[in-house]
């Protein structure tokens, strides 16, 4: 394998960084190709140029916490942590494996969590969210960037989703909901329950307190709150790329609950703003997160500032003067003096796993990968593909799109028996329902690296070899080049670290179910021999 020293040559003007574990204990990440702070007290949105759909968010002390919706991906249940609301760092996962863990053992694409919910109540952190085939499910934790206990399946049922808890200053704890109607045969329904105090069960079949098909259809993603004597129910509705932010308010947390439009995209070109969180500083000023669609690079995080107008919020700038807000793109921060930070991008893969950026498509198994102690490499195992595509593969390991425009790198050695070579590789990937991967094999001719495309993938549509290119050894390095508008993606290679060749033609990024494309690394074989590895020397983001 080449040395890093030496490919460090060709990538002088590239940002380094060190592994995830050594970011956080030494010096914050921040990335170069998006960064919200601008330096001089004020941000730009998007705050996250990545899909952290549906976020939800809290604060404790000086920090807030943040989670998203998860889907399929393990681990799941992100745990994002800031200072200021602009820079974020992951510190941790909720859900180590999804549940129940045999269904979740094989790709389930856009299935899983659902819309979760963080709150913090007697000193213990909660997030509940939905599962659309299953239930409501709720973990804890006192430590939330550590361990978090195993599921709770507060309520069993299909179509139950978008699960909101509420500790009411009585004693009492409820929990309100929206419906699948993929599932439950009914959606634009909000749903209120009593709950049991610990959170682990709803004590009654639930009243429905807002029906919004007449004019908010697809009313779904309540968050509860209470101000000033209000139950508030905060809601978006219209759809994810087309829709708006609703709030419901009511001195009775049955109703009847009135309700006005807080937040549009009016004259922006922020489509869809809704779904997010009411967050207060310790100041007590308030502000909202929430995302956009932005196609293949998913839902992406806005920070908007609120304020109150006859106990009324009004979510980013009423610029019209219709009483309705609209997003800022950019704003003076909500806290000041925040190191700046980004989650993390780059992997030299010299820890034990893989940094916290990284998601399989699937509940992981042992077998699939190796980081041994003093080797410095991420070794992933040619382990079956199950069908024509890798739609259904689980040993994918994938992250987010960081920005609109980014260059994504590694660098891997390909090991397999000449005797047993045969339909297997491995390599560089843009995941999505439309997938591209750029891989390394071996034929009876020697190395080379192949192009590979594969349209709507979901429906099981074969792959198409579209460019090959010999190489003298087993060594490459692979490069993807996503650039905006469109997440066009170049793929190119390189044996000296130094020139990049383009192979083939720039492919479209596609998203996946519910979930943006993602970059990230594959082995596979589409045999049934076993044996053959790929060590994944280092991943990095550069511009």
């Amino acid at each position: 394998m080449l040395s890093k020293s030496i490919l460090y040559t060709g990538l002088i003007l590239a940002f380094f960084q060190a592994p995830a574990e050594a970011q956080t204990a030494e010096k914050p990440y921040v990335s170069v190709v998006w960064s919200a702070d601008l330096g001089n007290g004020r941000y730009k949105n998007p705050v996250l140029y990545a899909d952290y759909s549906d976020p939800d968010a809290i604060r404790v002390g000086d920090y807030f916490y943040m989670t998203a919706s998860s889907f399929h991906c393990t681990p799941g249940l992100p745990i994002l942590r800031s200072k200021d609301l602009i820079n974020w760092s992951i510190v941790g996962h909720a859900l180590q494996q999804q549940y129940p863990v045999g269904h979740y053992a094989i790709p389930q694409h856009g299935n899983g969590c659902w819309a979760p919910c963080i709150r913090y109540h007697n000193s213990t952190f909660y997030i509940f969210w939905g599962d659309p085939d299953f239930g409501i499910y709720m973990v804890k934790t006192k430590n939330p960037a550590g361990a978090w206990t195993p599921p709770v399946l507060v309520m069993e049922g299909k179509g139950l989703i978008d699960p909101s808890p509420f500790w009411d200053t009585d004693g009492r704890a409820w929990l309100v909901h929206g419906w699948a109607g993929s599932r439950a045969g009914v959606n634009g329904l909000l749903t209120v329950h009593r709950m049991s105090t610990d959170g682990t069960q709803l004590l009654d079949e639930g009243r429905h307190v807002f029906d919004g098909h007449d004019a908010h259809p697809t009313v779904e993603g309540p968050k509860l709150y209470k101000r000033n004597g209000y139950y508030y129910i905060f809601a978006p509705a219209g759809g994810v790329a087309t829709g708006w932010q609703l709030v419901l308010r009511s001195k009775n947390i049955y109703g009847p609950y009135a309700e006005k439009i807080v937040l549009e995209q009016g004259k922006s070109d922020v489509n869809g703003p809704h779904q997010g969180a009411w967050v207060e500083t310790r100041s007590g000023e308030s502000w909202f997160l929430h995302f956009q669609d932005k196609d293949a690079y998913g839902r992406i995080l806005h920070v908007q500032p609120m304020q109150w107008k006859n106990d009324w919020p009004v979510i980013g700038i009423d610029r019209d003067g219709n009483g309705i807000g609209e997003p800022v793109s950019e704003y003076r921060k909500p806290v000041t003096g925040a190191t700046v930070c980004t989650p993390a991008e780059n992997d030299e893969f010299e820890s034990t796993s893989p940094g916290l950026q990284w998601q399989w498509q699937a509940n992981p198994s042992v077998t699939w990968s190796a980081m041994l102690p003093g080797t410095g490499y991420l070794r992933l195992f040619a382990l079956p593909q199950p069908g024509n595509n890798l739609w259904m593969t689980p040993q994918l390991l994938l992250q987010k799109f960081p920005a609109p425009d980014f260059t994504a790198t590694t660098q891997v050695e390909w090991n397999v028996d000449s005797t047993n070579r045969d339909g297997k590789r491995a390599g560089l990937i843009v995941m999505g329902n439309d997938y591209a991967c750029l891989g390394i094999s071996t034929d009876s001719n020697g190395y080379k690296v192949s192009l590979v495309i594969c349209k709507k993938a979901a429906e099981g549509t074969a792959e198409e070899i579209v460019a090959v290119q010999r190489i003298a050894g087993n060594t490459v390095l692979l490069r993807v080049q996503i650039s905006s508008p469109g997440a066009l993606c170049q793929f190119s290679m390189s044996t000296d670290g130094v020139t990049y060749n383009p192979v083939g033609a720039p492919f479209q990024a596609r998203p996946d179910t519910w979930v943006g494309a993602k970059v990230g690394l594959f082995c596979s074989r589409n045999t049934g021999k076993r044996g053959g590895y790929a060590d994944f020397d280092w991943f990095r983001i550069t511009r």
